[in-house]
């Protein structure tokens, strides 16, 4: 099977290309940075094409032979919504375009969305594939768009939603982990909020579930541990990783729960401090509204049934994972 990744050097896409490494696929990636593609594949290499989503001629050669696409790249930070658009909607625009006129027989389109696409879920009503989306940031404005181009798009398709994902590699959990050892942590959350996550190799499991031979086509999934947390036992089970607590019944660190106003506030200056340097944060007004939601939780039931995929690593032995590769890094 030939596989064309974008978003290789990324996250998700880094840890999706040594997945296919390891099954002996032939891989072919589009990549912008030399350093950062040397770093994360020092020996076992996959084909490369330099270049961005800006870049036509690159994309068609990336899928000229591509039996599959896996569209992983994308914008989390952005100065403004135009920004996240740019990248999350007209380069996914574009890359259909191009798969269209050059691999019109292409085998499956996958699609790597987020929950923040669908919204925020009610506390004890996990989100399903049939519930209306209702993104309440920008970015998930721009991912449910992207998505809406790939429903649209007349070639074999399928969408996969991850909620918030952790593991090696991530540095978006790293803030989290560093606060939660410290036995107190100021929650600009509900310490109640309920959350869904999933372990990346686990997300990688599902990625691939999705392009075997015989799944279904033209879906969206869910793809996350069916386990339900909050808040509060997500910060207890970092600190115990962190402090190599193997008792949970360990009381963990202390919630300092701050008011809304003050989560809004934080957020807002942040946000337009960063702005006005120049730069990019996932951290703005607009990213309040998603995080004072009461739930962000979904439900793995049609990924389970029709793909026969589920998600075998937990909190506890993702957290100690991760944990592990930051300390290996310097970084905890």
């Amino acid at each position: 099977m030939r596989f064309f990744v974008t978003g290789a050097t990324g996250f998700v896409g880094s840890h999706l290309v040594d997945a296919l490494l390891d099954r002996d696929d032939e891989v072919t990636c589009l990549v912008r940075s030399e350093e950062k593609f040397n770093r994360l594949f020092p020996n076992q290499k996959p084909d490369v094409i330099w270049g961005n989503l800006d870049d036509e001629e690159a994309l068609r050669a990336g899928c000229e032979s591509a039996d599959v696409i896996l569209h992983s790249a994308a914008l989390t930070s952005a100065r403004n919504r135009d920004e996240f658009f740019a990248v999350n909607v007209e380069a996914t625009r574009r890359l259909l375009d191009i798969v269209s006129e050059v691999r019109p027989d292409i085998e499956r389109f996958v699609y790597l969305s987020s929950q923040a696409a669908a919204g925020p879920s009610r506390k004890g009503s996990p989100k399903s594939e049939t519930d209306p989306a209702t993104p309440v940031s920008d970015y998930g404005a721009s991912k449910l768009a992207g998505e809406q181009l790939v429903r649209r798009c007349g070639l074999p398709w399928t969408i996969v939603r991850p909620p918030g994902v952790y593991g090696p590699r991530d540095t978006s959990f790293l803030t989290v982990f560093r606060i939660a050892r410290l036995g107190v942590v100021p929650s600009l959350a509900s310490a109640d909020q309920e959350l869904s996550l999933i372990y990346i190799s686990d997300l990688v499991s599902a990625l691939l579930a999705v392009t075997a031979s015989g799944a279904a086509e033209a879906q969206t999934y869910f793809a996350c541990h069916p386990e339900i947390l909050t808040s509060r036992s997500l910060a207890g089970v970092f600190y115990r990783a962190v402090k190599g607590i193997l008792d949970d019944k360990d009381a963990g660190p202390v919630l300092l729960p701050l008011p809304r106003w003050v989560t809004r506030a934080v957020m807002q200056i942040t946000g337009t401090t960063t702005r006005a340097l120049g730069g990019r944060s996932v951290i703005s007004a607009d990213k309040a509204k998603e995080l004072l939601a009461e739930a962000w939780t979904c439900s793995p039931a049609a990924i389970q049934t029709d793909v026969g995929w589920n998600a075998n690593t937990d909190l506890v032995a993702g957290a100690r994972e991760t944990v592990r590769w930051y300390r290996e890094q310097g970084m905890l």
